[in-house]
């Protein structure tokens, strides 16, 4: 993402991603054979989520990579946790144990040393910082959303439909704000290859996927499970792009990699003892 905006608006980026990431899925559940019609009463419901998990986040994250380094940037967004497993016991009943508090705590922890790098950072405004976290949220909300409506469709419809109806409102943002082309082949080499791994890794395979894992398990562990990705944020900015991470980079991926470790690690078994 970070590679594309160099050179392309935000908005016309994820126009072209919602786009074709909608179409490549409803092909796939075309060929799956699944039905692709919404069935009835289900609208409210799908035009809702499209709006958290398709326009809030791909709106926020993309103007939040312009203001800040991509590798701090996947790590508050991937603080998703934070705000989901408390909404989740809220909205779903689900119980906050042991290991998920200590999984929020050690992700929260990583929020804070990231978000207080960055409003101390000379001459960086603390904007971008506050967008990724928007970000969150709105991935957040819409991860609960869906274990509360988890829908009739297959998962490639149900993520296809919600691609097109968040496309809306960024096309028009797109169109009516800023100014570019959508014409992936006028870019140069490099973000032009980020237009299509994103069309065809994130949007199609990635998004379908996470959609699946979000449908089956609970939000407590689907949402702390996702936070190895700032990991591979992080260094693959050092590779890619030349960024070099500090210390506070470091130790929030200690503490995200704490976080993640408290829904991975399968807990100790108690054998008990015969007299």
């Amino acid at each position: 993402m970070q590679a594309v905006l160099s050179e392309m608006p935000p908005m016309h980026f994820r126009t072209l991603c919602l786009l074709f990431g909608g179409i490549g899925l409803f092909i796939v559940a075309r060929l799956s054979g699944g039905p692709l019609r919404v069935p009835d009463g289900q609208w409210p419901r799908l035009i809702a989520l499209a709006l958290v998990n398709m326009t809030g986040w791909n709106f926020f994250v993309v103007h939040a990579l312009r203001l800040m380094g991509s590798g701090r940037a996947a790590i508050l967004g991937f603080t998703m946790p934070v705000w989901s497993v408390p909404l989740s016991a809220w909205l779903l009943g689900e119980p906050i144990t042991t290991r998920r508090a200590l999984g929020i705590g050690l992700g929260f922890g990583g929020m804070l040393l990231l978000l207080g790098s960055e409003i101390q950072a000379v001459g960086r405004s603390p904007l971008g910082a506050v967008l990724m976290i928007g970000a969150a949220v709105s991935w957040a909300l819409g991860t609960v959303m869906m274990r509360r409506w988890p829908g009739q469709l297959s998962t490639s419809a149900f993520t296809a439909w919600q691609m097109v109806i968040g496309l809306l409102p960024i096309l028009a943002i797109a169109l009516t704000v800023e100014q570019g082309t959508f014409n992936p082949f006028a870019l140069s080499p490099g973000p032009m290859l980020g237009v299509f791994y994103n069309i065809l890794v994130a949007f199609i395979f990635c998004y379908w996927a996470w959609m699946k894992i979000a449908l089956v398990a609970p939000v407590g562990v689907s949402s702390l499970a996702v936070m190895m990705v700032p990991v591979i944020g992080v260094f693959s900015s050092m590779l890619v792009l030349g960024e070099t991470p500090n210390w506070h980079d470091f130790a929030a991926l200690i503490l995200v990699v704490g976080a993640l470790s408290t829904v991975l690690l399968p807990p100790r078994k108690t054998t008990a003892s015969v007299a």
